[in-house]
């Protein structure tokens, strides 16, 4: 990767010290800060991905190829955007072009019923552990609701499984939202308000109290990761 020269380093003072910083080291060939990189922004990216293409290994590969891309196109970031942003676009296009792909193998486009701009957008989940005072009968119960919300919220059109995954589980505002799917503010409000209709029967509720649950990402999902983008860039 190409080293920076000094006005590219000054054009990153837009973003946050750490950024910055992790940035800075990562242009310089440092595998431990890409780590941290991945490490910081894995949770939230790996449900973008998981709500965009409703499956956990194909979202584990995307989120994959994205880091790489990421690692070699890092040199060219100039901080227009919050990095957070910048790494959620990545994802999104690769999700996106895997979709694509997919659709010309079967020779049919996706089905994105009432989501015309979803190609315009350029864009992590702790397991539920029941508490020591939660009773084995409730932590049941609470597993089988976070999977028919699952199932739920595979079922919508891939526009309002995203807005709804950022808004009401990453609990992301919505301009953050908009900034990092790229499309305007009202539309994040319609598209959540119309996801949110869709899963209110029975389980609006319920989604608002396990949002953070959805789609587990545990530890060992996090280290596999990492440790197989890092195997791919020391192969390189």
């Amino acid at each position: 990767m190409a080293d920076p020269n000094v006005s590219d380093l000054s054009a990153l003072s837009a973003l946050t010290d750490a950024d910055a910083d992790i940035v800075r080291r990562v242009v310089a060939g440092d595998l431990a800060a890409f780590e941290l990189l991945m490490r910081r922004h894995n949770r939230r990216l790996f449900r973008l991905a998981r709500a965009t293409l409703r499956n956990d290994a194909e979202a584990e590969d995307a989120l994959q190829d994205a880091y790489l891309k990421a690692f070699r196109a890092l040199g060219q970031f100039r901080g227009d955007a919050a990095l957070a942003t910048w790494l959620s676009r990545l994802v999104l296009n690769e999700c996106f072009a895997r979709m694509r792909r997919e659709a010309r193998r079967q020779n049919l486009m996706p089905t994105l019923v009432h989501c015309v701009d979803d190609e315009q957008m350029a864009f992590d989940m702790d397991p539920i552990t029941a508490h020591d005072d939660v009773a084995p009968d409730q932590a049941a119960s609470r597993a089988e609701i976070r999977a028919l919300l699952e199932r739920k919220l595979d079922a919508l059109p891939v526009g309002f499984r995203t807005v709804f995954v950022l808004r009401s589980v990453e609990e992301m505002s919505i301009e953050e939202t908009a900034q990092c799917l790229g499309i305007p503010e009202a539309t994040v409000r319609s598209r959540h308000f119309r996801a949110r209709q869709m899963l209110r029967d029975a389980l609006a509720e319920e989604a608002d109290r396990l949002g953070p649950a959805l789609f587990e990402f545990g530890g060992s999902c996090c280290d596999r990761i990492v440790a197989a983008v890092l195997a791919r860039l020391r192969g390189t």
